[in-house]
Order: C-alpha cells, then structure tokens, then sequence
C-alpha cells in the first residue's frame, strides 16, 4: 500500500498490460483513470475492476486532446503486435505520435510524471547483442513494421525533448516480449498462436526453421517494473529495457507448449515474414542496477498460467 494515493491516468488500460497496471495500482491504494478506445483493448479484462470505488473507465482516444486532472500518467496505449498494428498502420503511428503529444502536453500542464510504453522493436532487426539502451538500432523506416517501430522512437523522440525543453518528469521503458493471461487469443504473437493451436490439436505454425530466438517476460514481473520505474527519483529518465533476458528458440518454445498442454499438435514450418528480427534479447543491466529488479517467473511456470487462462477462453467459448 502506497503511503500517499496518487491519481493515476492508466491510457491503453483495458489492454492486455494495462489492465494488469491498473489492478496494480489499484492494489497499492491509487485512485485510476482507465483510458481506452477499445481498439484492441477489452471491456472484459477490466470489468471485475468496476465496482471498485478507486477505479473509473473513460473511453477515449488519446490522438485528440484529453483534460483530465491526474498526478502520474502511463501513456500505454497503441496496438502492440503486428497484427493489430498493421490493420491500420496510419492510426498506428497517429496513436504513437499525436498521443505521446497530447499526452506529454496534459502532463506538462499538470506538472505530473509521465511514464512511456516503449518497446524491443527501436532496435529492429538487431546487429548487436544482447541489446543495451544505448544501441540505435537497425530498423527499415519503410517496412511492415514501420508504423509501430517508427512511432515508437518518435514517441521517445518527444519525451526527452519535453523533459529537456521543458524540464518534464519522464520514465521510458522499452518492453520486450510480455506475455501471461489476457493476451488475446487471435494476436498473432508467438505465445498465444503456439497456445491456442496446441489447445486445439492444429499444427504448429514455426516461421523461418525456429531457431530465431525471443526472449519472453511474465506480466507480473513487468508490471512490478513499471511500478519500480516510475518510483525512482526525478534524475533516472530512462531509456530502461524491460524484459527477462533468458533466450529460446521458436523450435523450442513450440515443443515447450506441447509438451505442457499435452497437445498432439506437430510443428510445421513456413517462410519468415518480412524484417521479422533473428534475435531479440535485452541487457538488463540498468534494470538490475537503477530498479533493483530481476524478472523472477520461470517461463514453465508462466506458461501455465497463461495455458490456464486460454483453456478458460477456449470453454467459455464452447
């Protein structure tokens, strides 16, 4: 429990990270504002947050202007996999740039903290690893993904810029792969597609020959992050990778989920999407050493839960 309640705007709360963010806070004795659009965010995800008198849901979308008088704001809202974000690349990017503007602005009115949702993909298709914040990456501006990877660094972009312009109280996190219950089950991501195929005994779709590796952090150990991010002192600004630095392969993982959901799925194999990255790994070395944090969930066990959850969609469903 927090020793002061803060009132914090949550943007992108009824997504798959935030609702676990606004459980958090809510848990730690804050007052949250819960903005979404529901462009891939989920009333059901935050709906036993409802009756709570602490919680409150705006429907909202932050590339217009909001006024709202909160104390800290975590600006998580856009689509987060490839998926989602190309369905509409133009909103994508709108989402990363004018929301990270209409966003940075109301937290300078407020004089609040503002927290970044950045991500793994500013780096690209990576020719160093594992990868340090101070690498630049390697990313095709004009490419599939470039909606996201592109409106992400220019996201960043603008938050120091307001935080050296304007002396702004910022935190940018660059997420690597999270996963755990209410991902959703059509994203595409690697985690849900090998979960629900086995769940239903399909083949097992592996892009490339698998031994592409991805590094995978349980939700609950990144939102103790976030937490810890936004409570350090004014100076630490970031940018901090977040992620759990144990590296498996696609082939791995496949035989990983089979294996625990006792599935008679077989794996099968199908051409490499465009700049899909080959490795993907973060050095959490600043993590460890300005957060005192290590993720602490094993992946078995975090799959589990997650296999839980898709079991319960899946009888739901039937």
């Amino acid at each position: 429990m927090s020793l002061m309640a803060d009132k914090i705007l949550v943007t992108g709360g009824a997504g798959f990270i935030g609702s676990h963010l606004c459980e958090a806070l809510l848990e730690r004795g804050h007052d949250v504002l819960c903005v979404d659009n529901f462009f891939t965010g989920r009333k059901e995800n935050i709906a036993h947050m409802f009756d709570h008198s602490m919680f409150e849901l705006l429907r909202h979308d932050v590339t217009f202007p909001l006024y709202v008088e909160v104390d800290k704001i975590y600006n998580l809202a856009c689509p987060a996999s490839p998926i989602q974000y190309q369905r509409d690349p133009v909103q994508t990017t709108k989402t990363s740039v004018h929301g990270a503007i209409n966003m940075l602005g109301l937290a300078k009115r407020l004089k609040a903290r503002i927290f970044q949702a950045s991500t793994s993909e500013v780096y690209g298709d990576p020719e160093v690893h594992p990868q340090p914040e101070d690498y630049r990456g390697c990313v095709n501006p004009i490419g599939p993904r470039a909606c996201y990877n592109e409106g992400k660094r220019c996201a960043e972009t603008l938050f120091f810029d307001y935080h050296t312009q304007h002396q702004l109280e910022v935190k940018v996190a660059r997420i690597f792969n999270t996963y755990g219950p209410r991902m959703l089950p059509d994203d595409g991501r690697v985690i849900s597609s090998f979960i629900m195929q086995s769940l239903k005994n399909e083949p097992i779709t592996v892009f490339g020959n698998g031994s592409q590796t991805r590094s995978f952090c349980y939700i609950n150990d990144m939102i103790d992050a976030f937490i810890r991010f936004m409570d350090t002192p004014t100076e630490v600004t970031g940018p901090v990778n977040l992620g759990n630095p144990q590296e498996i392969t696609m082939r791995d993982l496949a035989e990983m989920v089979v294996d625990l959901t006792g599935s008679s799925s077989k794996i099968v194999y199908q051409e490499l999407p465009a700049d899909d990255p080959a490795r993907r790994c973060p050095d959490i070395t600043k993590a460890r050493e300005t957060l005192g944090w290590n993720p602490k969930t094993s992946l078995e066990l975090g799959l589990q839960s997650t296999i839980q959850y898709f079991e319960s969609l899946l009888s739901q469903k039937h």
